[in-house]
């Protein structure tokens, strides 16, 4: 249920910011979301009586988290929005699953490369390029160096996802509440400095925006993330991506009125087949039914 309602905030997330970047930058948008989200957390942390750790070393981590599992792939995808469609952004992203199994066999730490895993790669990979293949053909154009920024982000979403094992022992919203203010940190001197926000004039469907992605697609994302990592692990948390691509790429068609090519539409079909090849258990049944107690 859990890995469900992360796929549903992740995967309404494209369609927020492809409102939010309509009269806001990318760099402000994303620093708006990652500090109204870490303000809020350390809120409700602050009302149930836990502390944030105050040791050094603890906060050198969450400042690496926040750029792979925020400041990064946030400021990418948002820019990345300004070009492309919220639905080809969700399939594009829904990628990170193939990026941990492959870093999972650069460490050392994957399972054993089945071929049902390597066909998972390979499935992914074809779709990647089904999708974004043809418009190589055109030459270094702005959509494609946007999606190319799109799998950029997916990249740094499997690294997270891997670096992530680290919170094992904590409470799900300390690192969560401790790399969300750490991105925010990091980003509000650069929009300060870039984008100089008292200049702009936001619309109300990008405020609204903004508010949504920090709540729901950020605060308690976040939160059930970390809490699914710790009894999951990366692989089967990255399960998500595949229930977040047909929610984000339904919720693009019908509240932005967005369309897929048929070779989009192939791709995503790739992409799906192989994540699910990667993240369904060898002996059946969906990586959600997996959870047990510790």
């Amino acid at each position: 249920m859990l890995l469900a309602v992360l796929a549903t905030c992740w995967g309404a997330s494209y369609t927020f910011i492809k409102i939010g970047v309509q009269t806001l930058p990318p760099v402000t948008l994303i620093a708006a979301r990652t500090l109204i989200a870490g303000l809020l957390l350390l809120a409700l942390l602050r009302l149930r009586g836990v502390r944030l750790p105050r040791g050094p070393a603890m906060w050198r981590r969450f400042a690496l988290q926040a750029c792979l599992n925020s400041v990064l792939p946030f400021t990418l995808i948002a820019w990345a929005e300004r070009s492309v469609d919220a639905g080809l952004a969700t399939i594009l992203n829904s990628t990170s699953p193939i990026f941990i199994f492959l870093l999972g066999l650069g460490m050392g730490g994957a399972e054993k490369p089945t071929l049902r895993r390597l066909f998972g790669v390979a499935a992914g990979l074809a779709g990647i390029c089904l999708i974004v293949g043809f418009e190589a053909l055109n030459g270094l154009g702005h959509s494609l160096l946007a999606q190319l920024g799109l799998v950029a982000a997916a990249v740094c979403y499997g690294c997270a996802a891997m670096f992530g094992r680290v919170f094992k022992g904590l409470d799900p919203m300390v690192p969560a509440a401790g790399s969300l203010l750490c991105g925010a940190a990091m980003l509000l001197p650069a929009s300060l400095a870039v984008d100089r926000p008292w200049t702009l004039v936001p619309s109300a469907a990008s405020m609204v925006a903004v508010l949504a992605l920090a709540v729901l697609s950020t605060a308690l994302a976040f939160t059930i993330y970390f809490r699914l990592i710790r009894t999951l692990g990366p692989m089967s948390t990255a399960a998500q991506a595949y229930l977040r691509v047909p929610i984000g790429v339904m919720i693009g068609v019908v509240f932005l009125g967005e369309t897929l090519s048929p070779t989009a539409w192939a791709g995503l079909a790739c992409i799906v087949a192989g994540v699910v090849a990667m993240t369904v258990p060898a002996r059946g049944g969906l990586p959600m039914i997996r959870l047990r107690a510790r």
